[in-house]
C-alpha cells in the first residue's frame, strides 16, 4: 500500500502551519527579488534622479558640493534604495493581500484592498504636495538669509538630498492620516466622538509639529498646518461614516441571529 504524502492543506482547504510558513517564505522571496530588481533599476538612473532634485535647488541659486570622495556614490545608493522600495510597494502590498486573503471575509477583503489603494494614493499626493508646494517654499525662504550677507550657499549634496527626502517622507505619511483613522475606526480603536473631543488639542499639536519641520516663520507654519488640519477634519468625517456603517452591520447581524 502506498503511503499518503502530507499536503499543505486538509480536506476543508485549511492550510497547516508548515504550509503557511512555506507560503510566507515564497512571498518574502518574491518581494525581495522585486526590491532588488527595482533598486538596480533605480541605481541605473540615480544620477538623473539626483540631477532632478538638485535642479529644484538650482532654481533658487543653491550651489552643491560633496565633501568626501564617496559622498556622491552614497547619495546614489540612498536614492536607489528608496526608489526601489517605492517601486516595490505595489508588489509587496499585493503579496501581503494574497497571503492574508484566505483568512478574510468578503467585506474585509474589499476593505483591505481599498485601504492599500487609497493608502498608496494618499502617500503619492503627500509627496507631490511636498514637491510642488512645500519644498520650493522652504528652499526659497532659507536662501533669503544669505541675500544680505557676503556668504555663498555651497550645500553638501548629501545633506540637501537628505533634507528633501525627509520632507517628502513627512508629508507622505501625514497625508496617510485619513486612511489610518479609518483603519483604527474599523478595528474599534478610535471613535468619531473621541476625534471631535480631541480636536482643539490636535490643532495645537499640529501647529507645534509644523513649527518643528518648517522654517521659523508664521507663513510656512500656516502653510503646513492648514492642510494637516484639513486632513484631520476629513478623517473625522470618514470615521463617522465608517463607524455608522459598522454599527449598522452589527445591528443587522444581531437581528439576524435573534430571528
Amino acid at each position: 500500500m502506498s503511503k499518503k504524502l502530507p499536503s499543505a492543506a486538509d480536506d476543508e482547504g485549511r492550510m497547516s502551519l508548515t504550509g503557511h510558513l512555506r507560503e510566507l517564505r515564497k512571498r518574502i522571496i518574491i518581494c525581495a527579488l522585486v526590491f532588488l530588481g527595482a533598486t538596480a533599476l533605480c541605481l541605473a538612473f540615480a544620477s538623473r534622479l539626483v540631477t532632478l532634485l538638485t535642479d529644484l535647488g538650482a532654481k533658487y541659486q543653491y550651489r552643491f558640493i560633496y565633501l568626501a570622495p564617496q559622498e556622491l556614490l552614497t547619495v546614489y545608493f540612498t536614492i536607489a534604495l528608496l526608489g526601489g522600495l517605492v517601486l516595490s510597494v505595489p508588489v509587496i502590498a499585493t503579496e501581503l493581500y494574497a497571503f492574508s486573503k484566505p483568512g478574510l471575509r468578503a467585506g474585509e477583503r474589499r476593505f483591505f484592498s481599498a485601504s492599500m489603494v487609497f493608502g498608496t494614493l494618499s502617500f503619492a499626493v503627500g509627496v507631490l504636495f511636498a514637491w510642488f508646494v512645500m519644498a520650493p517654499f522652504m528652499l526659497s525662504f532659507m536662501i533669503q538669509f544669505s541675500r544680505n550677507v557676503d556668504i555663498e550657499a555651497s550645500i553638501s549634496v548629501r545633506e540637501y538630498v537628505s533634507f528633501l527626502l525627509t520632507v517628502f517622507l513627512i508629508f507622505g505619511v501625514v497625508f496617510e492620516l485619513p486612511v489610518i483613522i479609518v483603519l483604527l475606526t474599523q478595528l474599534g480603536i478610535v471613535k468619531p466622538a473621541w476625534l471631535v473631543k480631541s480636536r482643539k488639542y490636535m490643532v495645537v499639536i499640529i501647529f507645534l509639529v509644523a513649527a518643528l519641520i518648517t522654517p521659523p516663520d508664521v507663513a510656512s507654519q500656516v502653510m503646513v498646518a492648514v492642510p494637516i488640519i484639513g486632513l484631520y477634519e476629513l478623517s473625522i468625517a470618514l470615521s463617522r461614516i465608517f463607524y455608522r456603517k459598522k454599527n449598522k452591520e452589527a445591528e443587522t447581524k444581531e437581528e439576524t441571529e435573534q430571528s
